[in-house]
């Protein structure tokens, strides 16, 4: 065998021998959790996933998420469910916090508040860390420094062998998300961006071995402004009067990513983007 070849042979052992993981963005309103809960159990089959993150923080009629849902995600197969700016919108889910640490919400909230913005679960192979960070640019509301706070928690993790970390951060601009993904470059596994609802085309692994997608995008209605009605929203935009925004109907669009993570130094070893067209109910979420 070529020394080309066999180098590979070798890299692709190397990911058959990784543990990989799905990443979903944010889940929007009844048709987006409906899809997604549908989906899970023949996608973690098809992709021969180890590990399932969802962001389910607009799943509850595209505001918050509530116990009920955070259960029916979890059975479905999330291993851990991360939120951001609406994670309060629904008052039964600040109880619920603290009985379930599989529900995340963001690192950089104030020491007390209800959850957690990490848990480790173990996996058979090896432990995995999820983080959840919101940013502070163009978003409310404004909390502690993410950069600081998520290198800490980190460099805490690994301190304990923890090598295999992903980390979502919700955010507005694609700058904060972007030089998140610098400054954990060769610290976490994988820094996906959520909170924008449009995937971008950026899947790349840096230079230190990190996986990074500036946004994951959403999982709802694909005709549709970020899961919201179109008329409502281009009414809002035309006339500046207020009004609400109805989750919209058809069908579904599941985006998000896939990566391949090396459990012994963390590092990742592929990113890919997924996108997926569900023909889910119309219902209105």
């Amino acid at each position: 065998m070529a020394a080309g070849e066999w180098a590979a042979a070798m890299k692709e052992q190397h990911i058959m021998d990784a543990l990989r993981m799905l990443f979903l963005g944010d889940v929007v309103g009844e048709p987006g959790r409906r899809a997604v809960i549908g989906e899970l159990p023949s996608l973690k089959k098809e992709l021969g996933l180890d590990f399932i993150v969802v962001n389910g923080e607009n799943a509850a009629g595209g505001r918050g998420i509530t116990p009920k849902i955070a259960i029916d995600l979890l059975r479905a197969g999330a291993a851990v469910i991360t939120t951001g700016d609406h994670v309060w919108d629904q008052q039964e889910i600040v109880d619920y916090f603290p009985t379930e640490p599989r529900l995340l919400r963001p690192i950089n909230y104030p020491e007390g508040t209800p959850g957690a913005g990490s848990v480790v679960l173990e996996t058979p192979k090896g432990p995995v860390a999820v983080l959840q960070g919101q940013g502070r640019t163009f978003i409310q509301p404004p909390l502690e420094n993410p950069f600081l706070l998520l290198e800490q928690e980190i460099e805490r993790l690994r301190e304990k062998g923890i090598r295999m970390i992903f980390v979502d951060f919700h955010a507005e601009t694609t700058s904060e998300k972007i030089a998140l993904g610098y400054a954990l470059d060769g610290k976490a596994s994988v820094v996906a961006g959520t909170h924008t609802h449009v995937q971008t085309a950026d899947d790349r692994i840096l230079a230190g071995g990190t996986g990074c997608l500036t946004d994951a995008g959403m999982c709802g209605p694909e005709n549709s402004v970020l899961g919201r009605a179109a008329e409502s929203v281009v009414w809002r935009f035309r006339t500046g009067m207020p009004t609400r925004f109805p989750v919209a109907k058809g069908p579904v669009r599941l985006c998000g990513l896939v990566a391949d993570l090396d459990p012994e130094s963390g590092r990742c070893l592929r990113i890919e983007r997924f996108s997926r067209r569900i023909d889910a109910s119309e219902d209105e979420g």
